[in-house]
């Protein structure tokens, strides 16, 4: 495996503004995600693609290389993380690098360890488009989501017969903390398209995403008790 590490820290973060480098417990959030991928993988295979110097800065001071900053047209509210992806393949190809194999990392994903990264790893096959980490969801469309019919009514977003959330099948939802991604699929098609998918399941705590100032409250009380 040639791998390619991606952690994506764009500087305009509006739901909590400069999180990708605000003190979790001390410590610059982007932080948690590189220390991870540094106990797995060569330095110089671990990219953090930004836009913004002061990222740059504060990921280098783990020891990394930042190699380039991301061009304007990839840095705005509407820009793909697909674009993202391919531009950081390009530019490692164009030094000589070809990485065969993309794992992506995002850094609002604190409590997502190496050891689970690993053990991601050993579920991806060159013959499968993706390895995602997944953890069961408490919306269950068989039960407890709905969408609204031509009339303006509320109807399942499933329809079945289940009388116990316990008696529906599981579902399980994205939680953005790791991506094995082939990169010969990749550059077909965006990982939406993807249809050789296999889970990686994670526990709720490990999970947690930090997108909103409650998700920023939630992880330092969950760092401050010690839960993980």
């Amino acid at each position: 495996m040639n791998p390619l590490i991606v952690i994506p820290a764009r500087g305009g973060s509006k739901g909590v503004p400069r999180k990708n480098i605000k003190l979790l417990k001390e410590k610059p959030l982007i932080h948690y995600t590189i220390e991870a991928a540094q106990q797995l993988f060569d330095y110089k295979n671990i990219c953090v693609t930004t836009d913004d110097e002061e990222i740059k800065t504060v990921a280098e001071a783990t020891g990394i290389k930042v190699p380039f900053l991301r061009p304007k047209e990839l840095a705005s509210d509407t820009s793909g993380s697909y674009e993202v992806l391919l531009h950081a393949i390009e530019y490692y190809e164009n030094q000589g690098y070809f990485p065969d194999t993309l794992i992506l990392l995002q850094p609002t994903s604190p409590f997502r360890t190496s050891n689970q990264i690993e053990e991601a790893l050993k579920l991806y096959s060159k013959d499968i488009d993706m390895v995602v980490s997944v953890k069961e969801t408490s919306s269950n469309p068989y039960y407890v989501l709905f969408e609204e019919n031509e009339n303006g009514f509320l109807k399942k977003s499933k329809e079945a017969n289940f009388t116990r959330r316990q008696d529906c099948p599981k579902v399980w939802e994205y939680n953005g903390a790791i991506y094995v991604i082939n990169i010969e699929s990749l550059k077909k098609q965006p990982i939406s398209s993807f249809e050789k998918i296999i889970k990686y399941e994670m526990d709720e705590f490990s999970s947690h995403d930090i997108d909103t100032l409650f998700d920023w409250k939630l992880a330092e009380l969950m760092l401050n008790q010690s839960v993980l």
